[in-house]
């Protein structure tokens, strides 16, 4: 399969092209002119753009593929509003050029509080997490309902907090829901996620909870 990769140079993009990679897949990375980017495969396509908001090179780094994978998403709540515009400008280029597969990460926070989740969590925790970083949800929920609105087959992934931990491959998900005390996750295995979720069609047009 041919994958398009948004955000190649960050902690979950970059996890995502190495293990694609690594699977047989061919890549193209979308990086931006001004980032280092020093992998290097036969199998991988690098495709510098000014920004993301670049109409016709956007369309270059899409056509031709088969899925879309984004891992954009601000880096800090002073970024602004970085994942609905980059992915406002992607899905305009997947229909530009006809690709329908998308899958995108966003966080746990917006996904539903599990009935069973504990008393702790549903009246302290996840209301301070809201709280502290208002902004950057506020931003994702524009990008999921822009994504949800689309054309596209897409899949939204929304893990809890990240980690720098290895790839392990075994961690819980919920389909259209939030996992029930999910506290972790490592950017590779949400990386994991988003390459099975290409193949899973259970995922179509659902966005997928997870954590270990």
């Amino acid at each position: 399969m041919r994958i398009t990769v948004f955000g190649a140079t960050g902690g979950i993009g970059g996890h995502v092209v190495r293990q694609a990679l690594d699977a047989g897949h061919k890549v193209t990375a979308v990086v931006r002119t001004s980032s280092a980017y020093e992998v290097e495969h036969p199998a991988l396509e690098v495709i510098r753009v000014d920004g993301l908001n670049a109409a016709e090179p956007l369309r270059d780094a899409v056509d031709g593929s088969e899925a879309v994978i984004s891992g954009v998403g601000a880096r800090g709540r002073k970024d602004g509003p970085v994942a609905s515009e980059s992915t406002r400008s992607m899905l305009a280029a997947m229909e530009a050029v006809g690709v329908r597969r998308f899958v995108a990460v966003s966080a746990a926070p917006l996904g539903p509080v599990p009935a069973d989740e504990s008393f702790l969590n549903r009246r302290l925790l996840y209301p301070m997490i809201n709280a502290f970083a208002a902004d950057v949800y506020a931003d994702l929920r524009v990008m999921e309902a822009d994504i949800m609105s689309s054309t596209t087959d897409w899949t939204i992934v929304r893990p809890p907090k990240l980690t720098n931990k290895a790839l392990t491959g075994t961690y819980r998900t919920a389909v259209g829901g939030t996992v029930t005390r999910g506290y972790t996750i490592s950017r590779a295995d949400v990386a994991h996620l988003m390459l099975a979720a290409l193949d899973n069609p259970a995922s179509v047009c659902q966005p997928v909870g997870v954590a270990y």
